[in-house]
């Protein structure tokens, strides 16, 4: 059982589906569906990594900003107001410092402003597009997120970052199962701040430590930036899995593009 557990496959993938499967089952009425993701990817965090707070490493501080941004956006789903809008890219850029900085002491002091400045632009531009779905129709949000999860996941992993991959993994996965019962129960509350705050900050982060740390090229952050905006297209058609399906084609074959050229940079799988 436990050489099951570890297999790279249930922990990024079987796992957080089905955490996040019963999860949206038992709270997606009460429009707490969102919760999915926060499970999916703490299911990951447990099986996938030994974590503790010490030494406090790159990678720990995004697991932990992940955690601490899950929480944080269930009260901040109940507040309707446009300043919160502008606060959440705002916290996001806040975390992406705090979690690069020891990689961008590294270097020089030109590189660590430009660095810093994209990368936090970057987070700032995802968390501001899907704050954009988080209160309109939940298909979008969904499949957004499932491709943004499958996208960075896929992109770090071939990029040689294998837990960086498996976290991205576990919110594609998460998402998935979300819209999975979006789609069979016709259900569809909004998703919140809940579901789309968590997508885009923990996506945001393991895409720049991804670029800063190892052979993730830049470039690829533009079609996953891409995504929530790409989602917003109008998509006409009555049949709701009919339009799962138009959208979850689109945005993953940004996810595709992005998984394409990391490849072509960084050669194969690592494991």
């Amino acid at each position: 059982m436990q050489e099951l557990l570890n297999h790279p496959a249930v922990q990024a993938g079987i796992a957080p589906f089905l955490a996040a499967l019963l999860t949206a089952t038992l709270f997606h009425r009460i429009k707490l569906g969102g919760l999915a993701i926060i499970a999916g990817f703490s299911i990951t965090i447990y099986l996938a990594s030994d974590f503790n707070f010490e030494p406090l490493t790159s990678m720990r501080k995004l697991v932990l900003c992940g955690l601490i941004g899950s929480f944080l956006a269930i009260p901040l789903g109940l507040i309707q107001s446009r300043w919160i809008q502008a606060l959440l890219p705002v916290i996001a850029g806040t975390a992406v410092i705090w979690v690069s900085y020891r990689i961008l002491q590294q270097q020089e002091s030109l590189v660590i402003a430009q660095w810093g400045t994209a990368c936090v632009i970057y987070v700032a531009i995802l968390v501001w597009g899907m704050d954009q779905l988080h209160n309109h129709e939940p298909l979008r949000a969904a499949s957004a997120a499932t491709a943004l999860g499958f996208g960075t996941g896929g992109a770090a992993l071939v990029g040689a970052s294998a837990l960086l991959g498996q976290l991205g993994l576990a919110i594609g996965s998460a998402a998935a199962a979300y819209l999975l019962v979006q789609v069979f129960t016709k259900q569809l509350p909004t998703t919140g701040r809940a579901f789309t705050f968590p997508v885009a900050l923990i996506t945001g982060l393991i895409g720049c430590v991804a670029v800063l740390s190892s052979e993730l090229p830049w470039y690829t952050l533009i079609f996953l930036a891409g995504i929530p905006l790409t989602v917003r297209l109008p998509f006409y058609s009555t049949s709701i899995l009919i339009k799962c399906m138009q959208l979850v084609l689109v945005t993953c074959s940004l996810a595709g593009v992005t998984i394409y050229l990391t490849w072509r940079s960084a050669g194969d799988v690592p494991f």
